[in-house]
């Protein structure tokens, strides 16, 4: 009998790693809650297609997807834009989230996953402290390994007993409530950046952009507190102002949504047990882009589950994906998320000085689909790092500001790198209180 593989959800990382696993003959069964064809908030996403080739999935058809533009970044006052000039090779793509999932649901129909659709997971099973299974609204599932692809509150992991270490707390800081619609375009004159991202505009701890395309204006706004539509009203009026293409009639989306935006989980497996995606905490922290770091996160663990050819699946057997993830993306990924922190501590005022003095520049914004550490947003050119240490002395007020980041940032690159190579138990909870000790 071949193993059988539950999966909760139907993310990104979930059906890649459905469609790998189902491919080599084991028993794979996906429980979702929406209904067929209803996947995917009504809005474009990007991502790096590299990371589909990784997960062994194709490129989608020709016609269902361009290349993102290449975004230019905008201080608090909106005095100093900063335009990325990201290499052609190095886009991304950008997609009709729908078409996305459309995409992966059929490779993993052809791969012979069983797809089960109006099936909301409601906690795991127990058995001896091992997760045996999935108690649904259509009754209880029993398998060998649960997949977690539920997503940032997933019922999965939020329901595990407290003697299993996996953390479930989700701190306000870590995550983002954005609002997107795309609105009618008003004119048809070309304007001088079409993608304009603008950080805490109106001095609102935030980020918000606005995408001006042929037919329309694409308008997001991310915050980390709850706002409603009068918010949303006021907010888009204000940025009218300096952007009178955007309309004032939505024609999709107008969606509130929230998007995990931190360190990765400290413990992604448990017995029985493995967590991808947003579950898993998988999204760069910056930017809460997260479909790419799931598609591999796919490869990585399908990799692990088929070397475990006694189907133990247990934590000493799928620790090796928790550590080829860390290896491969997490170690980078951390550090971003301790930088996150302090960012978000900051004035409008302190923002925009990074702007104004050459602390910034158009290198250090261009994030390309190759984007996954610190060290992307860095360059070690002498000359660039003696200018921004001259910005940084001229301002000692913001020096002392910056400072309080620097130790957790190394310490975040540090734990995070320094992950057990093997399982032990009290190894690793010793890691995991330090590392979670790096973004307090």
């Amino acid at each position: 009998m071949p193993k059988k593989i539950l999966v909760a959800g139907m993310g990104h990382g979930g059906l890649a790693a459905a469609v790998i696993l189902a491919k080599q003959g084991l028993d794979v069964t996906v429980y979702e809650q929406k209904s067929a064809g209803t996947l995917g908030y009504d809005w474009t996403d990007i991502f790096d297609p590299k990371a589909l080739s990784v997960a062994g999935l194709p490129m989608p058809e020709k016609d269902k997807y361009t290349y993102k533009e290449d975004m230019t970044f905008f201080n608090p006052s909106m005095t100093v834009g900063l335009r990325q000039h990201v290499p052609t090779k190095q886009r991304e793509i950008k997609m009709e989230r729908r078409d996305i999932y459309a995409h992966l649901i059929r490779c993993a129909e052809e791969s012979g996953a069983k797809l089960v659709y109006d099936c909301p997971v409601l906690r795991p099973l127990m058995a001896g402290g091992r997760v045996t299974g999935l108690e649904t609204t259509n009754g209880a599932v029993y398998g060998d390994l649960v997949i977690d692809a539920c997503g940032m509150n997933s019922p999965v992991r939020m329901g595990l007993p407290p003697a299993v270490p996996v953390e479930r707390k989700v701190d306000r800081l870590d995550y983002i409530t954005i609002y997107r619609a795309f609105f009618n375009r008003v004119g048809t004159e070309p304007v001088p950046d079409p993608f304009k991202v603008i950080l805490f505009a109106d001095g609102i701890c935030g980020v918000s952009w606005i995408a001006t395309e042929e037919e329309h204006t694409d308008l997001l706004i991310g915050r980390f507190a709850d706002f409603d539509l009068a918010e949303v009203e006021r907010f888009a009026a204000f940025l009218r102002k300096t952007n009178p293409q955007l309309g004032t009639e939505v024609l999709r989306g107008g969606q509130f949504v929230q998007i995990p935006v931190r360190q990765p989980l400290s413990l992604m497996v448990w017995d029985g047990y493995a967590a991808i995606g947003d579950s898993a905490f998988m999204t760069v922290p910056l930017i809460g882009s997260g479909i790419a770091n799931a598609l591999r996160a796919a490869r990585y663990l399908a990799d692990t589950v088929l070397a475990d050819s006694a189907g133990r699946y247990d934590c000493e057997t799928l620790w090796s994906y928790q550590l080829r993830y860390y290896r491969q993306l997490g170690r980078g990924l951390a550090p971003l998320a301790a930088a996150k922190r302090q960012l978000l501590a900051m004035q409008p005022a302190d923002i925009d000085y990074f702007f104004t003095s050459g602390a910034l520049n158009e290198d250090n914004i261009t994030m390309t689909a190759d984007f996954h550490s610190l060290f992307d947003l860095i360059r070690f050119d002498p000359t660039d790092l003696l200018q921004k240490g001259k910005a940084m002395v001229k301002n000692p007020a913001e020096l002392k500001k910056l400072l309080p980041v620097v130790p957790k940032i190394a310490a975040a690159m540090t734990l995070s790198a320094a992950l057990p190579q093997h399982w032990d138990e009290k190894a690793v909870r010793r890691w995991m209180i330090n590392y979670q000790n790096c973004f307090r």
